[in-house]
């Protein structure tokens, strides 16, 4: 059952709370008395006292800590009611306020009317340790109550990571080349978890679960590591900034640039894998998989170059990326009649040999504009189609957004954990702010410019942003990174809002009548539904029980990923090298707690 209203909650702006912000505020000491206080509260099983602390629609978000999952509490009778479940199975306790240069307490000021007073802490429950990050507002009383609470599982305690202090410590005279041997094949045992997928999320994952002695084998189709990221456009880069694109254990060197492309971003996977002794099959397909009740386990069979191998997991995780590679491809009629070349923007590698060449993108969301930019470069004519209205957002402008917790200094670890911090529903009025200002200041160039064209913008769902598009929908906007100039100067002419009707032998045809002259069409219309590659591999029965994947629930966290899929040893993992940074640990902890049967049941 959701524990979020449906409408989105005002800010608590000074105003709407009838208080002011002291002059001479101690963020130290405002923190600590009100943890103290929470504390106390939470000792002695309190939680009328300790929900009094919190504003009436303050939010609760937690990650594994309370819930055993990813939960957004709002409204603090529904936080009572957390407590009132979880205090005794779960037992949190020794809360400690952190206080170092990165982490002490601290007034924000988002807008001119709203404040936080944001301060992080720690403490423990019976499995592990736990970190926490609160936003107190001033009322009008005087005192300070929680707006947002975040709770995160980190370590687990009989377990720990064996990494830094921890890190293995054999002196076992065996040759290192022959144990990597045995390990990797699978010599001796098959593997705990099986991880379909070789991508960043595959191997961040990967090295999660091994970390915390979990026992993984990723397989992946291709021929190398890094190879979803090769076989991309060549012209392909990312479009978020290195600090918050880092992965975990190894990050990207100093010299690394702001924007990483595709081939350089390939390698570093493949070094990622290998230095990291992470152990990959490549060129092994997936052939089945069948659920065995009785032992609660998957019997596998692979084919590993050309070579069956029958394998017994207890989790099967799809790491294959969103609509699992599988291309969505429009039905256009009279395709056979077409004389030019058709492909989907998976097939498309390189705008070479297109000079002179007519060429029509058909969608206007990143992959559409990084298209059609390539096409143009290479001296094709081009036309972008765009059938409703796009969310666009400069490069510029998302650095900035994302610099104050992705940057040279902030260690990732805290910005993941500020960047998940305030669950979506308590700042909707803050994402609609921001994405007003951004379009009337940094873009306000580009964004009247593209006003003076035939192209559609929007400024995101319910006018918040491209943050809970791409939550909700995973595409539907552009990181801009040159396109959208193009299209204001007219070197990338846009056809919009008429459907596409048929093919000719040499046009594309659409339903106003107009017909536009192609010798390429690129379809750049996105994937399908990741559930969609689990039917020919277990059954259209274990399909039949999965929840939607990807997309915001009721509580405005992400559906089926990185936790339940509603079938028993089956999960999807799935995201950009952010989400799967943090996610991944969150995953591996759970298969852990499942493993160790520590787990409580899930709230």
């Amino acid at each position: 059952m959701s524990s979020v209203k449906s409408t989105p909650t005002p800010l608590p702006t000074l105003s709407r709370l009838n208080a002011t912000l002291p002059p001479d505020v101690d963020a130290s000491s405002v923190a600590r008395k009100w943890l103290a206080a929470f504390s106390t509260a939470i000792e002695h099983q309190d939680t009328t006292h300790a929900t009094g602390l919190f504003t009436e629609d303050g939010f609760w978000r937690d990650v594994l800590a309370l819930t055993s999952d990813f939960r957004t509490i709002d409204g603090s009778q529904n936080i009572k009611a957390l407590l009132d479940a979880r205090l005794s199975p779960i037992n949190p306790h020794n809360f400690e306020i952190s206080e170092d240069r990165f982490r002490a307490p601290v007034v924000q000021k988002p807008v001119p009317d709203l404040v936080f007073l944001l301060f992080c802490f720690t403490f423990d429950t019976k499995v592990g340790k736990c970190s926490g990050i609160g936003r107190l507002v001033p009322t009008s009383t005087g005192d300070w109550k929680a707006y947002t609470m975040f709770t995160c599982l980190e370590t687990l305690k009989d377990y720990p990571e064996k990494a830094g202090p921890n890190r293995a410590s054999s002196l076992d005279p065996e040759l290192w080349s022959k144990r990597r041997e045995r390990e990797s094949n699978f010599i001796d045992n098959d593997p705990t978890v099986l991880i379909i997928g070789a991508g960043h999320t595959g191997l961040e994952l990967a090295i999660r679960l091994k970390t915390l002695g979990v026992s993984a084998l990723i397989i992946d189709k291709n021929k190398r590591v890094g190879d979803n990221w090769r076989n991309r456009y060549e012209t392909l880069k990312t479009h978020d900034t290195v600090w918050y694109n880092q992965t975990p254990y190894l990050s990207f060197p100093s010299t690394w640039p702001m924007y990483s492309p595709c081939v350089k971003l390939g390698n570093f996977l493949e070094s990622y894998a290998d230095l990291l002794e992470l152990n990959v099959w490549t060129s092994t397909p997936i052939e089945r998989a069948e659920w065995i009740e009785s032992t609660k386990s998957w019997n596998v069979l692979v084919n590993r170059e050309g070579r069956s191998r029958k394998l017994n997991v207890r989790h099967l995780v799809f790491a294959t990326g969103f609509g699992a590679g599988r291309p969505n491809m429009p039905m256009i009629p009279n395709r056979d009649l077409f004389k030019g070349e058709v492909m989907h923007s998976c097939e498309f590698k390189s705008a070479k040999g297109y000079k002179g060449k007519k060429a029509i993108v058909v969608g206007a969301c990143n992959s559409g504009h990084d298209l059609a930019q390539t096409l143009y470069e290479e001296g094709a004519d081009v036309t972008m189609y765009q059938r409703s209205s796009t969310c666009v957002v400069s490069a510029k402008a998302t650095a900035q957004i994302l610099e104050p917790n992705f940057n040279e200094f902030t260690p990732t670890d805290l910005g993941d954990r500020l960047n998940a911090s305030l669950p979506m529903p308590a700042v909707h009025g803050l994402l609609q702010m921001g994405a007003a200002y951004t379009a009337q200041t940094v873009d306000k160039p580009m964004m009247d410019g593209l006003a003076k064209t035939n192209f559609k913008t929007n400024l995101g769902p319910d006018n918040a942003g491209l943050f809970p598009l791409f939550l909700g929908r995973g595409g539907g906007y552009y990181l801009d990174t040159g396109a959208s100039q193009l299209i204001i100067d007219g070197h990338i002419k846009v056809k919009h809002g008429s459907g596409i009707k048929d093919f000719t032998e040499h046009e594309l045809q659409f339903e106003d009548g107009t017909k536009l002259p192609a010798d390429i069409v690129v379809l750049a219309t996105g994937y399908g539904d990741p559930r969609d590659i689990v039917s020919p591999i277990c059954g259209p029965e274990v399909r039949a029980k999965l929840y939607p994947v990807w997309g915001l629930n009721e509580e405005q966290e992400l559906n089926s990923v990185w936790r339940e899929s509603g079938q028993e040893g089956l999960w999807f993992a799935l995201g950009n090298l952010a989400l799967s940074r943090f996610y991944s640990s969150a995953l591996a902890l759970r298969l852990k707690m499942l493993e160790e049967n520590i787990m409580a049941p899930v709230y």
